[in-house]
């Protein structure tokens, strides 16, 4: 792993992730030139995960208490993965997933994305792919010069995925369909942690997503419901 010297995380609001972690603001500026510590490993992580955050959700932070647990899980999981191999550092490997529910505009983006930023910074390593559920099925659609099952692998055997707003389409295709139950049943059969945003309700999900989806869903992940009002309208 590169060593990234302490001053590249300057002005990314990273003191109330840390303070979740137990940490106090300059634990992550240990500068002790170990590419190995957990320090130079949430360094790396963070700066290769923060570039594929939005800038609209650049200083978010998750409050949700079983997102945090979620966090908890992985990190622990990914230290004992450690322990048990003698590896140079800790990586997530497997682990649970999680499905946040609720109305357009209550944060399940901004919780999401937060969660992203807290466990890049935990001192464990994983790298995150992140899309919509609409972005993804536009990258896979088979178009000229694109190789559309290399996309879908990228996304597919992600070490932990974000995928926001799923089943935001109405009308579920035969195409889209494939693609949920490809994706969603690769990552469960291999226990690959993944987040997912929704806000369609619960009884809809099944006609949106499909039985087969929802069966999988059912059983690798925790549903967490999210209560509130639209916070861009309020805002506006």
């Amino acid at each position: 792993m590169r060593y990234i010297p302490p001053s590249n995380l300057r002005g990314h609001d990273l003191a109330p992730l840390l303070a979740a972690r137990g940490h106090d603001p300059e634990w992550i500026q240990l500068n002790d030139f170990d590419p190995h510590s957990p320090q130079n490993v949430a360094r790396y992580t963070y700066l290769e995960n923060a570039a594929k955050i939005p800038f609209h959700y650049r200083s978010a932070v998750p409050s949700l208490p079983p997102l945090r647990a979620w966090i908890d899980t992985l990190v622990a999981s990914a230290l004992e993965w450690q322990a048990e191999r003698g590896g140079p550092i800790a990586s997530i490997i497997n682990g649970p997933s999680l499905l946040l529910l609720g109305v357009t505009g209550v944060g399940k983006t901004f919780e999401a994305y937060g969660a992203m930023r807290e466990l890049s910074v935990s001192g464990v390593y994983g790298e995150w792919a992140v899309t919509t559920a609409a972005d993804l099925y536009a990258a896979l659609r088979p178009r000229h010069g694109v190789d559309s099952e290399a996309e879908f692998r990228r996304y597919r055997g992600a070490r932990l995925l974000l995928i926001d707003d799923l089943g935001a389409e109405r009308k579920p295709t035969e195409f889209t369909e494939e693609i949920n139950f490809r994706l969603i049943n690769w990552r469960y059969e291999n226990h690959l942690p993944t987040l997912m945003t929704s806000n369609v309700e619960p009884k809809d999900l099944a006609v949106r997503l499909g039985d087969r989806v929802i069966s999988r869903l059912a059983e690798m992940c925790e549903r967490v419901p999210m209560k509130g009002n639209d916070r861009r309208r309020s805002a506006a």
